[in-house]
């Protein structure tokens, strides 16, 4: 049934080399001798005809098997492989007969490189529905959705804009450690562990390797995956995330917010462009913002939240809810400036009298998407904030022996990948963008 050699004593399969994808087939000649290899999602028996559907990454492929011009071993196996096995055709190219099949493969011969074992978990094409945790279960089978592949079509799309924005504002990318002996903002949210008999724990941030790194490549950037302990039930935090930091040395905060705006804004004009088909399988319209966006200041924050009846005041920091309510008042990209000092990390600068952080917040609506601001660059006075937030300098000395060495003023941001691709996807749900999800109720897979 299947083509084999005899090598010795032993029969092995030789597959098909595949010699295009679904989409190629568009430009191929017809009667071109063709070979596809992919998912089978449908079958449709009709008496000497077999119609078959092949989904590979970048769409479909129909293919006919007519029992009159094949031997009945290839037909047979064509009406019986179970669905979503991994197969390849070869064939010729033929003209379509149907309203939107331009071309089909009138196939030759079949081969059954991955078996399908039936029932499956759940169901890839999306008929009969899963819930979210069926489909995180088994998120390799769920990514033959095409909804769930759109979506990481569009996070691929997204990573390449925003390297191509740093890249061409002048910034380096790097790798930080991920293992690391100390906090960059308290020791609250690390996940610790033994390192070979010294407390180790995994970042939470690159802050202050990026810091460092200002001293000599002036302009930094990384893409990378970052932890946090917090035992949150919401639908926009997890464990375990993708950040976008950057630093910028002899940069004022203004300077990298708009940095932030230019690079938002060429993702999404790249995503509309580029990904116009997943976007249509997603039904989402993005709306591109222009620069610049909307500033509020924290004090403005305070009194629109006041004059909808939320009772807070100057110095309290914003909740959720006060956040929800901000949202719907301006829906989309928006920045909170001025900042009390108290409510940001040790490291962000402050106004001459002390009582502003030199900070911002990248909002769209809801939905927190950046914070950053201008950092301390002077030694004695990061170590003086060390212990006015109750920290201690000699924990923090690695760090703080390198601003003895002469470190420029610097600012930067970190941003929130996953929550950016949940604006772009339409998604409502951190979980639905993010490959294999960490959160305190799941570890595998």
């Amino acid at each position: 049934m299947r083509e084999l050699e005899l090598i010795g004593r032993i029969a092995i399969m030789i597959p098909f080399l595949r010699s295009h994808y679904s989409k190629e087939l568009l430009s191929e000649k017809i009667g071109s001798i063709v070979t596809i290899a992919g998912w089978i999602e449908d079958i449709r028996p009709l008496g000497s005809l077999a119609f078959m559907t092949i989904r590979d990454k970048t769409g479909v492929s129909q293919v006919v098997f007519n029992k009159k011009n094949i031997s009945s071993e290839i037909f047979g196996l064509a009406i019986n492989v179970p669905r979503q096995s991994i197969v390849s055709i070869r064939g010729i190219l033929k003209e379509g007969k149907g309203k939107d099949i331009p071309k089909e493969i009138q196939g030759e011969k079949m081969q059954i490189l991955g078996e399908a074992i039936h029932p499956l978990v759940l169901d890839p094409t999306g008929r009969v529905k899963a819930a979210i945790d069926t489909r995180l279960n088994a998120r390799a089978l769920d990514l033959r959705n095409v909804k769930t592949m759109s979506i990481f079509k569009i996070k691929h799309t997204t990573l390449q804009s925003i390297r191509g924005t740093l890249s061409d504002e002048g910034y380096l990318e790097v790798n930080t450690a991920k293992i690391i002996g100390q906090a960059a903002e308290g020791g609250a949210t690390l996940f610790p562990f033994d390192y070979f008999g010294k407390d180790a724990f995994l970042a939470q941030s690159p802050q202050l390797f990026k810091e460092q790194l200002t001293m000599s490549l002036d302009r930094v950037f990384e893409i990378g995956s970052y932890y946090r302990a917090e035992k949150s039930h919401t639908r926009r935090h997890l464990n375990e995330f993708i950040s976008v930091d950057i630093e910028a040395a002899f940069a004022e905060k203004d300077d990298v917010m708009e940095t932030a705006e230019k690079m938002v804004e060429n993702a999404i004009v790249e995503v509309v462009e580029k990904c116009s088909d997943e976007l249509q399988t997603l039904g989402h319209n993005i709306e591109v913002s222009k620069r610049p966006f909307q500033k509020i200041t924290y004090t403005q924050a305070i009194k629109e939240l006041n004059q909808e009846g939320i009772k807070i005041k100057e110095g309290d920091d914003l909740k959720d809810h006060d956040l929800q309510v901000l949202g719907r008042i301006h829906p989309t990209y928006f920045w909170i400036v001025d900042w009390p000092a108290k409510l940001k990390p040790f490291y962000i600068a402050r106004t001459p009298d002390g009582k502003k952080a030199l900070s911002f917040d990248l909002q769209f609506g809801h939905l927190e998407l950046a914070s950053g601001g201008k950092r301390v660059s002077d030694g004695k006075e990061l170590e003086e904030r060390l212990q006015e937030y109750g920290l201690s300098p000699k924990t923090f000395e690695d760090h703080l022996k390198t601003f003895r060495w002469g470190m420029p003023p610097h600012s930067g941001w970190g941003f929130g990948l996953d929550r950016f691709i949940m604006i772009l996807t339409g998604m409502k749900n951190i979980r639905e963008v993010v490959l294999y999800p960490r959160d305190q109720d799941r570890l595998v897979p």
